[in-house]
């Protein structure tokens, strides 16, 4: 699995990165898609392909998704409160006050585990142009900064299939066309690797995000001090059966 780990990195952090100018840049442009995603396949070392694409065939999704997440009862009180979940996420004596067995002490843990931080999102999914209306702004980076939480509250890992199951699944959720286009290419490259079961975990991850609650409008400060178990039963999450099946027994052949 070592071959698309990069580029599923890259993918991890594009998920929830700032798409710059939603009304200026909303024309989809399939065809340097298309040139990007030869270049990738061929290349999967060429990470900044992930973000031509998903640029070039977002189109107006972030637009949609800010419209739909400022009419919802949480989404007026996260813009009217300028909320900063990044500061939140990188308190982590906060995140350590948090009893066992919660979701900020396991996403605490997870980030610790996998040595990475909320911050480290942010340089990597800069664009040249930035967006200018506040708001929108703020919901941007807010979508960019739940990603991990979104790992821990689904339990897809941040391994190169985890990252394809949770592409799948935030597709599901925000219907950004460059996401699905990424999902899909990872599936068919990774089950070149892990066989068929892939899809079929993909396929649930897809119809997972279509199940649960809308986690964009979440109010993911309050959560972190609830038990995941609930967290998970409130927003609709049942384990991903099938991608942790493959993958235990995918380490077990390779012991």
């Amino acid at each position: 699995m070592n071959t698309e780990t990069n580029n599923i990195e890259a993918n991890r952090i594009a998920t929830q990165s700032i798409q710059p100018k939603a009304q200026r840049n909303s024309r989809m442009r399939p065809l340097v898609a298309i040139r990007a995603l030869k270049s990738l396949i061929n290349d999967p070392e060429k990470t900044d392909q992930v973000f031509v694409i998903i640029t070039a065939m977002s189109g107006n999704s972030l637009a949609r998704t800010f419209a739909r997440f400022r009419k919802t009862e949480m989404g007026k009180k996260i813009l009217a409160e300028n909320r900063n979940l990044l500061t939140t996420l990188l308190d982590r004596e906060s995140l350590g006050n948090h009893e066992d067995g919660t979701l900020g002490q396991t996403y605490l843990r997870f980030v610790e585990r996998e040595q990475i931080s909320a911050d480290g999102l942010v340089a990597a999914s800069q664009s040249k142009e930035q967006i200018e209306e506040p708001k929108l702004k703020l919901f941007g980076e807010r979508m960019r900064d739940q990603h991990d939480l979104w790992h821990v509250t689904t339990g897809y890992g941040r391994d190169t299939f985890g990252e394809a199951c949770l592409l799948a699944f935030t597709y599901a959720q925000t219907r950004n066309r460059g996401l699905g286009i990424i999902a899909l290419v990872g599936m068919i490259k990774i089950q070149k690797e892990l066989g068929p079961g892939v899809r079929k975990a993909m396929w649930q991850a897809y119809k997972a995000g279509k199940r649960a609650a809308w986690l964009p409008q979440q109010d993911w400060e309050t959560l972190l001090s609830q038990p995941l178990e609930e967290v998970r039963q409130q927003l609709r999450i049942s384990p991903p059966q099938i991608y942790q099946e493959v993958f235990e027994n995918y380490k077990l052949a390779n012991v």
